[in-house]
């Protein structure tokens, strides 16, 4: 069974006890969250696609770690100039463990 999910803007594909990093989440480590925002579920039934989301569909799962990213370096350089600027930057995320899909 395989369904996909929308959460922070981005679109996931995802089947139980999948990991998954996200945009960060506004929970703790360990506790349940569900999403709502279902757009498609394929199982041995059949599809199912949403228009635009699939109504009572919901996909439970774990936080199991806040984290941030690797870091990202940004630099900018203008020759002859003696101009340049480097910045680095570390998106926070969180880890989450699918459970169901219903």
């Amino acid at each position: 069974m395989i369904a996909v999910i929308k959460t922070g803007g981005k679109q996931y594909k995802i089947s139980p006890n999948q990991e998954i990093e996200v945009e960060k989440l506004s929970a703790n480590e360990g506790d349940k969250i569900v999403f709502d925002e279902v757009l498609l579920i394929s199982d041995d039934k059949g599809v199912k696609i949403g228009a635009p989301v699939i109504a009572g569909a919901k996909v439970e799962g774990v936080i199991l770690k806040q984290d941030r990213a690797e870091k990202v370096i940004v630099q900018k350089y203008k020759s002859k100039k003696r101009y340049h600027v480097k910045r680095g930057h570390r998106q926070h995320f969180s880890l989450v463990k699918i459970e169901a899909i219903k």
